[in-house]
């Protein structure tokens, strides 16, 4: 079986989001429910129960999310209040690859959009919706990059 693609994932549920979390860390990590629950200081039981009725207490969705080392629930509840999340750049200088890929996506983009408002009917939009987002992450992470290279606390690895 192979793993699946988790860098572009989203969930379009809660449940699907505290279930994606949990397949994630088995996935990735190979964490059993037994060891999430344990990681969060939780019982084996109450997760079950929280994955099947979708109703983990909010307090306790960001020591779950740490738990399992993602943040689809996180990611969902931003979507579903009209926002976007964004990684937060961790100091790695852009390589000229990942700067040829924004311009890119950019212009995949941009494509997709001019044959949107040309004939709107015939367009793919979740398509269009997803290359726009990519494409606003990746700009909004090199902004934010760019903005905090002269705060003291970054430093760019080499």
């Amino acid at each position: 079986m192979s793993k699946r693609n988790w860098k572009g994932y989203r969930a379009t549920s809660f449940i699907e989001s505290l279930r994606a979390c949990k397949n994630y860390a088995l996935d990735c990590h190979r964490f059993s429910v037994l060891t999430i629950a344990e990681r969060f200081g939780q019982t084996e039981d109450s997760l079950y129960k929280w994955l099947s009725n979708g109703r983990m207490p909010g307090i306790l969705i960001p020591a779950y999310e740490v738990a399992c080392c993602c943040n689809f629930v996180s990611e969902f509840l931003a979507a579903t209040s009209g926002r976007m999340v964004i990684a937060m750049p961790k100091g790695r200088k852009a390589s000229e690859q990942d700067l040829l890929q924004v311009g890119s996506d950019c212009s995949h983009a941009m494509t997709q959009l001019a044959a949107f408002y040309a004939n709107p009917g015939s367009s793919d939009t979740e398509a269009l919706l997803e290359s726009l987002r990519l494409h606003m992450e990746a700009v909004a992470y090199h902004h934010n990059n760019v903005a905090r290279y002269s705060e003291p606390e970054l430093e760019f690895e080499s």
